[in-house]
């Protein structure tokens, strides 16, 4: 434990990555591609690198390496990846990139990193025979039962996501993650119900209250799929309310009375044509309002992120004309869904999956102009 590298995300620091990377003397990022992480005064970039793509090869770990290194090195700051990523492989890969980036000057403080747990991790592959494989692995180890599993892939259970924040730790090397998410719990609810699902869930925030009492993460949150892109009335949906309700059960039974808890993240997908974060309105509020996720979350103090940002590269492949019109200057397809992304309301980071290094150019290229007006990007849907 004591060759993990300290350190989280800090305000201090990220003002001075923000300064450096927006100098006249450098002049990587152009005006308005960093935001708050809430209340923080943390600096995000509007774009982040995702790493769940690729083949397990030891040539797509170099590749990773390569892409980690120039991104911060480029003024992106956001790095997110996942224990189950590759079979663990991403965490290893992400850490090497990592530490390449901190031993060139870069401080540990000025990049924010996330973790994600629930997938098991299947490292090595996936088993011949996995019934026997999940009695070895997890039950001998009491990390989960039966009970906690569905379609022999996703695990709900406190223990199991204790040892994927070790895993995420180790692996990546460092002392404190800046968050850890709960990936696709509501993949649970079509099997055993949303009322046990959220019990389990709930387990798994004490968990998760409890990691952040020891300083191996900083905060938690969920990363969904369904759950808050479906309509109301859909067998996955997750409001965002009910989970802070989770959350603040989970910091009282940690904590006890008077102690904030650390939810402070979903990550979910959104691009032009998953837009349901934006344009779907299914979110009681509790403030007098029905709201949009984006809506909900930024009234709720709750940071989102867009994953799928261009749908594992499907709209990079895409022309949409509207965008095309608007946005004349960028090259290709990709660039314009991701201009379309980091430019919408109430969305904080666009994470953009990779394993090659010549797909960050794309990245680089929109994060060197300033996101869209609000007036041109509303503009888009009344064009629609």
């Amino acid at each position: 434990m004591n060759n993990l590298i300290k350190g989280y995300a800090t305000a201090e620091a990220t003002k001075q990555y923000v300064k450096k990377q927006s100098s006249h003397a450098n002049k990587a990022v152009a005006e308005g591609h960093y935001s708050d992480f809430l209340q923080s005064k943390i600096k995000l970039s509007s774009i982040g690198i995702g790493t769940f793509p690729g083949a397990i090869t030891t040539e797509v770990d170099e590749q990773i390496v390569q892409i980690i290194v120039k991104a911060i090195g480029s003024g992106i700051n956001v790095i997110d990846t996942a224990a189950h990523y590759r079979y663990g492989r991403a965490l290893a890969a992400v850490g090497a990139g990592l530490k390449a980036s901190f031993e060139s000057g870069v401080p540990r403080e000025s990049v924010f990193i996330i973790s994600k747990g629930g997938f098991l991790t299947l490292r090595g592959g996936p088993p011949k025979n996995f019934d026997d494989w999940f009695e070895k692995e997890i039950v001998s180890k009491e990390l989960g039962s039966r009970d906690d599993l569905v379609n022999q892939m996703h695990l709900l259970s406190p223990e199991y996501f204790n040892y994927q924040i070790e895993l995420s730790r180790n692996l990546m090397g460092l002392e404190t993650l800046d968050i850890f998410l709960v990936d696709q719990p509501e993949v649970h609810i079509p099997v055993i119900g949303k009322e046990k699902t959220n019990a389990k869930l709930l387990k798994v925030f004490v968990a998760l209250e409890k990691a952040v009492g020891e300083n191996k993460i900083r905060g938690y949150g969920i990363s969904t799929f369904d759950g808050m892109r479906v309509e109301t009335d859909d067998v996955k949906f997750q409001s965002l309310t009910s989970m802070l309700g989770l959350a603040e059960k989970a910091a009282q039974e940690v904590h006890g009375n008077g102690v904030a808890h650390s939810f402070k993240m979903v990550e979910m997908p959104f691009n032009y044509v998953m837009s349901e974060g934006f344009t779907r309105f299914s979110h009681a509020t509790g403030q007098g309002n029905v709201a949009s996720t984006l809506q909900a979350a930024y009234q709720l103090g709750v940071y989102v992120m867009a994953s799928h940002g261009l749908m594992k590269g499907h709209l990079s492949l895409v022309q949409n004309d509207q965008l095309a019109d608007l946005l004349p200057m960028l090259e290709n397809p990709a660039q314009r869904s991701i201009q379309f992304n980091r430019s919408t309301p109430g969305l904080g980071t666009t994470l953009i999956g990779m394993s090659q290094a010549k797909h960050l150019n794309d990245v680089l290229t929109v994060s060197q102009i300033s996101p869209m007006t609000k007036k041109a990007y509303l503009g888009l849907y009344s064009k629609a």
